[in-house]
């Protein structure tokens, strides 16, 4: 039986309750401080800490590092887990590690798809709002510094005490397919030149996500598009960005051929199911981490053994 698409998105899952309620209470870190029940996530240039290959370390308050920067993530259900129902997270980013100089430390690329679902999404919450905090330190309204509260889930601007919230930016992602049933990949100028991906950009102000696949898809390989069809979405927290995956078919009137911009992108190729696997020796497909690796493998219709991980 096939996978369903969800079920081929590893940043998509979680067990984790986001508490929201909890953020509200003013004195939530000494509580949490004072609990034994209360474990942390501690976060390093990017880097999560891992207990094993698969697993992350969540340490007592006791024995975690100090760090500047808490957030709380809420309070984990997975059943299967070593901390029981109901435990409290807490990411930390940490700025010396001196004191877990021999532990091992994973970023979310290397290690997203052998974490079981609590820690894929624990570890996908704690980067995209680290991230965040990292690019508002300072008001855009007053240029202040802002004041972290709630939990670590707002900063506040103490001169025109306007609260800033976490943002994440949509981006569209799209498997064109032609009358053919082909599928169009290309290559970014920023990659390595064998490396092949879907299209993908992000929805400018006032668009729907229909719009911008028509755009970017046009602006990217000169082809118009129609008949969007929806997959299903993922948080892509470098920094900030959640992918929402469609599939989309070549305009049927239209004739031309695919024209790179030449600017992001400076190659395409259209591949059929036996064109791709017969080029994969030469060519590298997006990471399995990724949607665009969910939404090629939907389309070829089974998991593509390329050797990534």
């Amino acid at each position: 039986m096939q996978p369903s698409f969800a079920s081929r998105l590893p940043l998509s899952r979680f067990q984790l309750d986001r508490d929201a309620l909890a953020r509200e209470r003013e004195n939530l870190f000494e509580e949490l401080w004072a609990d034994p029940a209360t474990r942390i996530l501690p976060i390093y240039q990017g880097s999560a800490l891992l207990s094993s290959p698969t697993t992350l370390a969540l340490l007592p308050v006791s024995a975690a590092p100090a760090g500047d920067l808490r957030v709380y993530l809420g309070r984990s259900i997975a059943e299967s887990s070593p901390e029981p129902v109901g435990t409290p997270i807490v990411a930390v980013e940490i700025e010396d590690a001196t004191q877990l100089a021999e532990a091992e430390w994973g970023s979310l690329y290397r290690v997203a798809t052998v974490l079981d679902d609590r820690d894929a999404g624990m570890f996908v919450e704690a980067l995209a709002l680290l991230n965040w905090h990292a690019s508002h330190r300072f008001s855009p309204r007053t240029g202040e510094p802002t004041l972290v509260e709630k939990g670590g889930w707002v900063r506040r601007d103490p001169v025109s005490n306007t609260e800033i919230f976490p943002r994440t930016d949509p981006a569209v992602i799209v498997g064109v397919i032609d009358a053919q049933d082909r599928l169009l990949l290309g290559s970014n100028a920023l990659w390595e030149s064998n490396r092949y991906s879907l299209l993908a950009g992000f929805v400018e102000p006032g668009e729907s996500f229909e719009a911008a696949i028509r755009r970017e898809i046009l602006e990217e390989s000169g082809i118009p598009v129609v008949d969007p069809l929806y997959l299903g979405s993922q948080p892509w927290p470098f920094p900030a960005s959640i992918m929402v995956g469609f599939t989309a078919r070549v305009d049927p009137a239209f004739t031309g051929a695919a024209t790179p911009d030449g600017t992001e992108i400076i190659h395409l190729r259209w591949f059929s199911r036996e064109e791709l696997a017969a080029s994969l020796p030469e060519i590298l497909l997006p990471g399995r981490a990724s949607i665009a690796r969910a939404i090629v493998e939907e389309w070829f219709g089974a998991e593509i053994d390329d050797g990534q991980r």
